[in-house]
């Protein structure tokens, strides 16, 4: 038996003044990669239901503010950032990192001593870099730490970041990670299904891939941590030990998926390749992850659907913009995805009581670098005989994985299923 609708709504909405909406207000989110803004310009974002505009200084800085100037309404991503904040392009107001007019050309022109100015601020929020990633918060104050993740961190990993934005509810993408079953069929069987409408008929995964192994008796059950359930760093990032899987709500109906990759100077040497200094962090790579499409006929595109994520994606959005979870009925395999939503309840609860949920960090010295209690092992970088393995996670899109692949095996390598 699933859940009530009632419940259901509860623990999926993220829109201003619903339970959970609060909840996710009290966390700092990522919205984009640093290099995808490592310039000084403007960006369209979209956050826990709310369009905003994201946007750097000539010097380097960030702001996040609401999408229209309070004048005319004009929008602000085409806004021109100066190191006073943004100045709307349409009649040049000002607008400082808080959200506080501070010019007002034409206003100053007839009466320099006006001071409307003053009366005029629009809805701005706090943004933070780290590790390559730039995060909002558009909570309550007093306004928490930035969590300090030690894969953000550590000195001697290089990163890349990967990106897709999934049409469904960021709870059906975050109860994958308590799934222990679902990769047997979904990545290992599927993956042969696919292979052979491929063309590749023999074609089967290597042995370390996900499900290779068949199903563990203990059905994958996982335990409380001091940070969430099992690997889950609560609300949603899925602790890997060569990545963080991240789905940030963008609103009740899309997901930001964030594969934030990690490589060791062994794992580079593994794969024969070298990544360049990440000092400053907008030199850290991203790419996108497209979304599994149906043809004009409505038949799956097989050459999109070989990869972890490419099967993940599509499990996750064919259950709908927000799941129906009054109509499922669940199995023995389903103990994480139960202890995820009466986690994800109580701490609803804690919020609707004025308490700090799970993971708000207030103080510093608790907070110099976090390392997950728990993380899932993941399948090697090459495979059992010597390729780079393109099964896993986003690796299929990832330049990192493209490149090695291409010394190793040459550029038709890419043309083969990732097996």
């Amino acid at each position: 038996m699933g859940l009530t609708a009632e419940m259901n709504e509860r623990l999926c909405r993220v829109a201003p003044g619903t339970p959970g909406g609060n909840l996710m207000r009290r966390y700092w989110h990522p919205i984009a990669a640093t290099s995808q803004l490592p310039e000084s310009g403007t960006m369209a974002v979209r956050i826990l239901g709310e369009d905003l505009v994201l946007y750097r200084t000539p010097s380097g800085s960030l702001g996040l503010v609401e999408p229209h100037c309070a004048h005319r309404r004009a929008g602000l991503v085409y806004g021109i950032p100066e190191e006073g904040g943004l100045r709307c392009t349409y009649h040049g107001w000002l607008y400082d990192g808080s959200g506080q007019c501070i010019e007002q050309p034409y206003e100053a022109f007839v009466d320099p001593n006006n001071r409307y100015k003053d009366r005029i601020r629009i809805q701005a929020y706090p943004v933070e870099e780290l590790g390559g990633l730039i995060f909002a918060y558009l909570g309550p104050e007093p306004v928490p730490l930035l969590p300090r993740w030690e894969g953000f961190l550590r000195a001697d990993l290089k990163r890349e970041i990967g990106v897709a934005i999934i049409p469904c509810n960021w709870l059906q993408t975050v109860e994958n990670a308590g799934d222990s079953s679902h990769v047997v069929y979904t990545h290992f069987q599927f993956s042969r299904y696919v292979a052979g409408k491929l063309g590749w008929p023999d074609l089967v995964r290597h042995s370390k891939s996900s499900g290779a192994q068949g199903f563990f008796s203990h059905g994958g059950h996982k335990t409380a941590s001091p940070y969430g359930h099992g690997a889950v760093i609560f609300p949603y990032i899925d602790a890997q030990d060569d990545c963080y899987q991240m789905r940030v709500p963008i609103d009740d109906t899309h997901t930001l998926h964030i594969w934030y990759m990690f490589f060791t100077d062994h794992d580079q040497e593994m794969l024969g390749i070298e990544l360049g200094d990440q000092s400053d962090p907008t030199t850290i790579p991203y790419f996108s992850v497209p979304m599994p499409q149906l043809d004009a006929v409505g038949r799956p595109q097989w050459q999109s659907l070989d990869g972890n994520s490419d099967q993940d994606l599509v499990m996750w959005a064919t259950q709908g913009e927000i799941m129906d979870r009054t109509r499922e009925h669940l199995g023995l395999g389903d103990e994480n995805i139960l202890h995820m939503r009466r986690l994800l309840d109580q701490q609803i609860g804690i919020v609707e009581e004025g308490g700090d949920p799970i993971n708000v960090f207030r103080d510093p010295a608790a907070n110099e670098s976090l390392v997950p209690a728990i993380s899932v092992t993941m399948p090697p970088k090459i495979t059992p005989d010597g390729r780079p393995d393109r099964t896993n996670a986003a690796r299929k899109y990832s330049g990192v994985y493209t490149e090695a692949t291409v010394r190793a095996l040459g550029e038709a390598a890419l043309a083969e299923p990732a097996h």
